[in-house]
């Protein structure tokens, strides 16, 4: 069973790791690949360049063995879509059982999603849910909650595609818009990023502008 944990990464702070790590003990994973975004389809490009984000993951998961890195969407060209990648790492897999790891705000906003229908026949849907989440989701999500939630781990293991799990994870409250606006005025972002991370920002002076 494949993990597919996508972001910008933009850049890779704790709370990623948090997460990642809080699913890769409560899942069987095989394994549990990260996958930054090349060109985001609905927001601003990443401010730091692929390459360096890339850098930045490698060094944040160094001595987490369940943890790699899929460079797919930064090395195709045009807008990354997360249908396009599923299809394509379906391809790849054959029979594995897919998992698209995504947060319940994401979840409540699929209908905004390229061709969101067809991510459920590509992949199983888990959805973190952060402790007060209250987005309410659309009718169209609502519908596919009910024709596809198991609340049985086991299930995703069993089959390829076509489960919604909703799993409720205690994150670190920090995003990477947070952690760019401190580093551009300067201030100390240590302990929200991996001590090798941060190091890496500051000889490549990252994020200051």
């Amino acid at each position: 069973m494949i993990g597919i944990f996508g972001g910008t990464f933009d850049p890779v702070h704790n709370g990623h790791l948090r997460v990642a790590e809080a699913l890769s003990v409560a899942l069987p994973f095989d394994e549990l690949r990260l996958l930054p975004c090349g060109e985001p389809a609905h927001r601003a490009p990443p401010q730091a360049h692929a390459d360096d984000r890339i850098a930045m993951l490698q060094l944040a998961i160094e001595g987490h063995s369940s943890l790699v890195i899929d460079k797919c969407e930064v090395r195709r060209k045009g807008p990354s879509y997360m249908v396009d990648t599923l299809a394509l790492l379906r391809e790849e897999s054959g029979g594995e059982s897919l998992v698209l790891i995504i947060g319940w705000d994401a979840f409540a906003g699929l209908p905004t999603w390229h061709r969101w229908q067809q991510l459920i026949e590509l992949a199983h849907l888990l959805v973190v849910q952060r402790p007060g989440s209250v987005t309410a989701p659309c009718d169209e999500v609502q519908q596919l909650l009910q024709q596809h939630q198991t609340d049985d781990v086991a299930e995703l293991k069993q089959r390829i595609a076509g489960c919604v799990l909703l799993l409720p994870v205690d994150v670190v409250d920090v995003s990477s818009t947070e952690v760019r606006a401190r580093l551009a005025a300067k201030e100390d972002v240590s302990e929200r990023l991996p001590v090798a991370v941060s190091a890496y920002i500051k000889e490549k002076h990252l994020y200051l502008s």
